[in-house]
């Protein structure tokens, strides 16, 4: 089993950013695709972006692509967000994900965070 744990979350203004980070824990958390949904109020959870275990390939949402950048820092087992030039409908919760190879892909996943709230002022 995996465990993730979110953090970086907070208020920002419109046209701001953040920084999320997730650190993952468990014996086969360094062979796992890592990445972010996000589930807005009264919405379903939505897929951000994924990178794959080794940090070479990255895919994200039409909505946040050109915005938001997804790294992995795989000697410390922790994925990061950085979102730029956040809109008011970025406002969310985001959780971390982990799964096996292309599984996220297909919007599914074998471990999930708590969460971290995004909350945009505009």
């Amino acid at each position: 089993q995996v465990q993730l744990v979110e953090s970086g979350g907070g208020l920002v203004q419109a046209g701001g950013s953040l920084r999320l980070s997730c650190a993952a824990s468990g014996r086969t958390s360094s062979t796992y695709d890592m990445g972010w949904f996000r589930q807005a109020p009264g919405k379903g959870r939505e897929f951000v972006a994924v990178i794959t275990r080794s940090g070479s390939s990255t895919t994200y949402s039409d909505s946040v692509k050109g915005r938001f950048t997804i790294s992995r820092d795989t000697a410390k087992n922790t994925v990061y967000l950085e979102m730029h030039s956040l809109k008011p409908e970025d406002r969310a919760v985001y959780y971390c994900a982990a799964g096996p190879p292309g599984a996220l892909l297909q919007r599914w996943a074998r471990s999930w965070g708590q969460g971290t709230q995004v909350t945009i002022s505009s």
